[in-house]
Formats: structure tokens, C-alpha cells, sequence
């Protein structure tokens, strides 16, 4: 199973919108970082964690023709956006993939675009996605010949998804992991995991608290995602123990 890490950066992306900071003016390609998705795949499968608001751009980049599934981590804008663009797949007659999601989601998506789900009349005059979906808990399911465990995580006052995937694990948006999901996660040789900044953050973990789950999940290694600008890759990586790396667009790895 190959992991690809199509976007490390939180909701404004990295460089920001009118920023001049220095990550956002790094020379670094390590410091451009899309919106958060990851994309997982064996020879017969291509699974995407969640349709980021730089979806289309990252499906152009991974050459993607074929999904078989999304799955919805949760339904802030970040990671919801681009799932208009799933219209692709429609339009050239190509499989829909089926899309995973907890329950909540799954109605934030339906009230964000009510016109896929016949909820109003279309008015565009174009196609309109016929995307199938199905509501999840934390009990296991199966996408063809990959096998998918939902992990409930804590993100602020929200009960999110993470997923694990054989002795993979990847867990963004979130500052907390509950007892149970926490021995869900034992075992794992990749983990990603959610490492905003340095600083304090109501709904992720900060890089300190990440080092500190990374001490009680003990994975072989571990990649910190969701980075806003205040994270230099260069100079804030050599601050990390050896098995705790920052991730950056286009990482791959095998799993």
C-alpha cells in the first residue's frame, strides 16, 4: 500500500493570502502546503481522505482517473470543498466513488450542497454530482481489498474521524484522542498526526502536545500535518526526535 500526503497545510493553505511572513515567502517547497488529503493506494484501490478545498488540483497532480471511496474526516470547509469536483468522474462516465462519512458530516454535506442530494431545484443547467454515500461509526468496513478503522478523535467541542488502515494511522484536525481510540492506535509503524504550531490552539494539537501522544502511542514514525505558517520546515524539524518528522506535500511512503 502506497500513502501519498497530497496537502499539509491548515484551512488558508501555506503561503497565506496576503502574508510576507517567511514561511510564506520561503524559497523552501517543503513550505508550500494545499489544504490537508492524503491519498491511499494498492493496485487495485485509490482511496482519498477527505476532498480538501484543493481537491481538483491535487487530483490533476496525482493523475487520478479512477476513486473507488472518500472518506470524510469532518465537515469544516477545509475538508469538504472540493467534493463539487467529484463531478468529473460523472461527467466522463467514470465509477463514482463511494463517500464514508460520520453522520454529522454527512448532513453538513447535504445542507452545503443541497443540489447534489435533490434537496433544491438545480438551476445551473450543468450536471450535478450523483455521489452515493455511506454513514459510518467507529465499527470497521472494507473498500475493496483495503480495510478501514474509524477512530473517533476530539477537534475542539467535535467528535471527528481519524482512520487506521492496516499499521497506518492518520489523524489531522484534532487535540484530543480518547482512551478507547487511543489503544486503537497501538501497533502503528506510520502515524500522522494533527501539529498546528508551536503555540497553544482550542481544536489541534500544538507541535509539544503531538510529541507528547507520540510518547503514548509509540509509533515507529511519525509525520505532523495541518501546518499553518508559523511552522518553518527546516529550521523547526531539526527541533524534532529522530521518529518524529513534519510532513509536506507530495510525501509518499509505503504502508
Amino acid at each position: 500500500m502506497r500513502i501519498t500526503l497530497l496537502g499539509t497545510g491548515t484551512s488558508t493553505g501555506v503561503p497565506m493570502i496576503a502574508c510576507k511572513c517567511q514561511t510564506c515567502t520561503s524559497p523552501d517547497p517543503r513550505d508550500k502546503r494545499l489544504r490537508v488529503s492524503a491519498l491511499i493506494q494498492t493496485e487495485s484501490t485509490n482511496i482519498v481522505i477527505d476532498t480538501s478545498a484543493d481537491f481538483r488540483q491535487q487530483m490533476l497532480h496525482a493523475s487520478i482517473r479512477d476513486l473507488d471511496a472518500v472518506l470524510y474526516t469532518h465537515h469544516h470547509t477545509d475538508h469538504i470543498a472540493g467534493f463539487d469536483d467529484l463531478r468529473a468522474f460523472q461527467f466522463l462516465r467514470r465509477r463514482m466513488p463511494m463517500c464514508y462519512a460520520l453522520e454529522e458530516t454527512y448532513r453538513v454535506i447535504q445542507r452545503t450542497f443541497p443540489y447534489a442530494f435533490g434537496l433544491v431545484e438545480n438551476t445551473g443547467g450543468g450536471g450535478v454530482p450523483n455521489i452515493p454515500f455511506t454513514v459510518i461509526t467507529d465499527k470497521p468496513f472494507t473498500v475493496n481489498d483495503i480495510e478501514v478503522i474509524p477512530i473517533y478523535i476530539e477537534h475542539g467541542s467535535l467528535t471527528i474521524a481519524g482512520y487506521r488502515i492496516g499499521n497506518f494511522a492518520y489523524l489531522t484536525d484534532c487535540n484530543g484522542i480518547p482512551r478507547e481510540s487511543r489503544e486503537k492506535l497501538l501497533g502503528l509503524d506510520t502515524l500522522i498526526l494533527d501539529g498546528l504550531r508551536w503555540q497553544d490552539h482550542p481544536s489541534h494539537f500544538s507541535i509539544g502536545e503531538s510529541l507528547e501522544m507520540v510518547k503514548l502511542l509509540r509509533p515507529k514514525m511519525t509525520y505532523l500535518t495541518h501546518m499553518n505558517h508559523d511552522v518553518l520546515h527546516a529550521r523547526d524539524e531539526a527541533q524534532l526526535p529522530a521518529n518524529v518528522r513534519l510532513a509536506y506535500d507530495g510525501l509518499t511512503f509505503e504502508a
